[in-house]
């Protein structure tokens, strides 16, 4: 999971593997495959570095087993 802020300020968790979409509209807007938006204070490069470093931490425990 990865934890993106709402704009009112809440911490939400996302799995990422749900993730369709991710745009600028100038406000962050995740659009996942279930078709729930949410708009987030993280920016498009934020959510994508949070999706890759989730990805390798999966990779890594994978490799370690």
């Amino acid at each position: 999971m990865i934890e993106v802020t709402r704009l009112n300020g809440t911490k939400i968790l996302i799995n990422p593997h749900l993730l369709e979409m991710v745009e600028e509209t100038p406000d962050t807007v995740l659009t996942l495959t279930t078709g729930k938006k949410f708009i987030v204070k993280e920016s498009r490069q934020e959510v994508k570095n949070l999706v890759k470093s989730f990805r390798r931490e999966i990779f890594a425990i994978h490799n370690a087993e």
